[in-house]
């Protein structure tokens, strides 16, 4: 079979590109190394929706983010995902950079950002208390927001395959090239993939497939970066995203509630060359615990649940590269999509999808659906509904995870709907199971039972995140 498009990495970029392709009549496929959509960049960022001040005018970096942020609201929407428009403040420590804080405003307006102000100290403690002693001034900008991460990822990727997309889990493209006749040959370690298109979404590795085909290289760097999340019990320390002034590292240390009730602090911002390396370190958490009091005074450290890493795929002239290679016809990058990225990807699956539409003549689909259902929430509904749900389906009424108050209703559904869940994080990614104080501790075992019974597999073949991270070795006890 010759695909129209094939589109390599299942993050958020590729699985928004998908989506928008999945409105035209063509035979698109999604290739993804993991075991699960959302398992590389994309399971490890802020979660935050830019409102585009930062970006340099005139890149694409700032057309994708102002984009995305104005369809942010409608797409969380038709895809029945958190988002929260809490908006952001930039906060500076020093009368010497207000300049700084007010070139950011500039730009900002420039860019197309609405609602700009700068704040004296006095206006900014009136909406944001904890505001460190230093700060002698912000910049608000309303139209930033919060949305979930994994949530948005999962629901763009489920709409698609909704509407055709093939998705290929642990399939990594390992070589391409394009024949005489334009049909392009992917090589991965599951056979080989033809088709007319390419779309190169493969985050800190887009360099490597941009380079395969073209003779103007790019370079793509792993930028690692430590967050900690902190207890939902604190969840009312910080109103707003606050940042501080921007370096050439990025917006620094945040902190910022999140879409679920808990306060997230980081990230940093450390160079490395393995792109793989998604350990934390102490380094960095001592970074980033020593920075974040810049923005906010007694952050509540102690309430630390868990910290993690996730890489940032930084392209050397810090810009989006999006659009047809010019020496390799049907090739697409969507690289060096690193923050404003989550914002920014509504924009990008819109702005792609319109360029290979245009080129292969893709027609409209008469029977489009542009709407998905999240996981069930029982703790959204009224007593009385809660009731009549359990009663139906028993299975609502058993908790499974006591931190976040998941049932084994809402686990069966995350391992059932479209792209269900495999392991222990695809359905931690879906339901919140696992991510609360005791961090999977009590729930693990029952998870474990549930994706055993549903997939039909031997306990030792159920792993945390696919591949090689199985849970059990072996049975201590064999059965009399």
């Amino acid at each position: 079979m010759i695909y129209d498009v094939v589109i390599i990495g299942a993050g958020v970029t590729g699985s928004a590109v998908a989506r928008e392709l999945s409105r035209y009549e063509a035979n698109v496929c999604v290739l993804e190394k993991g075991e699960d959509v959302c398992s590389g960049t994309s399971k490890a960022n802020s979660g935050i929706v830019h409102a585009g001040y930062d970006c340099q005018v005139g890149s694409m970096m700032a057309r994708m983010n102002v984009r995305g942020n104005e369809l942010m609201g409608q797409l969380a929407e038709d895809l029945d995902i958190p988002f929260k428009r809490i908006g952001s403040l930039a906060v500076c420590n020093d009368k010497d950079r207000m300049n700084d804080l007010q070139a950011l405003y500039d730009r900002g307006i420039q860019n197309g950002v609405k609602g700009l102000q700068i704040l004296n100290r006095e206006e900014a403690l009136e909406i944001e208390p904890n505001l460190a002693d230093g700060v002698v001034a912000v910049m608000y900008a309303p139209s930033a927001g919060i949305v979930c991460p994994f949530r948005l990822n999962i629901a763009l990727a489920e709409n698609a395959n909704r509407n055709g997309v093939e998705f290929r889990f642990n399939t990594k493209a390992e070589a391409l090239c394009c024949d005489e006749d334009g049909i392009w040959h992917i090589r991965t370690n599951n056979g080989e993939y033809l088709t007319r298109t390419v779309v190169n979404a493969a985050g800190v590795y887009a360099d490597v497939f941009h380079n395969m085909v073209s003779e103007k290289k790019i370079h793509i760097t792993a930028r690692r970066g430590d967050y900690c999340l902190l207890d939902k019990t604190v969840g009312n320390f910080v109103r707003h995203t606050v940042f501080q002034l921007p370096t050439k590292y990025g917006k620094g240390i945040l902190v910022s509630p999140t879409v679920h009730g808990n306060v997230l602090v980081g990230p940093t911002a450390f160079d490395i060359e393995d792109k793989e390396a998604t350990a934390t370190t102490a380094e960095g958490i001592d970074d980033l615990t020593a920075k974040a009091a810049l923005s906010m005074k007694n952050i509540p450290m102690r309430q630390v649940i868990t910290s993690f890493a996730g890489l940032r795929a930084h392209e050397d002239g810090h810009e989006f590269i999006l659009g047809e290679v010019a020496d390799a016809p049907g090739f697409y990058d969507c690289a060096g999509i690193e923050s404003p990225g989550l914002t920014s990807c509504p924009a990008i699956g819109e702005y792609t999808s319109g360029l290979i539409r245009d080129a292969l003549g893709l027609k409209n689909k008469e029977n489009w659906i542009g709407t998905e259902k999240d996981v069930l929430d029982p703790s959204a509904l009224s007593i009385e509904e809660r009731n009549e749900l359990i009663r139906k389906e028993p299975a609502y009424g058993t908790i499974i995870c006591r931190c976040e108050s998941i049932s084994e209703g809402e686990i069966l559904d995350a391992i059932r709907r479209p792209l269900g869940a495999r392991s222990l994080d695809g359905v931690k990614r879906r339901t919140r199971a696992g991510m609360g104080r005791c961090q999977a501790g009590f729930c693990s075992p029952r998870v474990m039972e549930i994706l055993q019974r549903e997939l039909g597999l031997p306990m030792e073949e159920i792993t945390k995140s696919g591949g090689r991270s199985t849970i059990v070795s072996s049975r201590t006890k064999e059965d009399a």
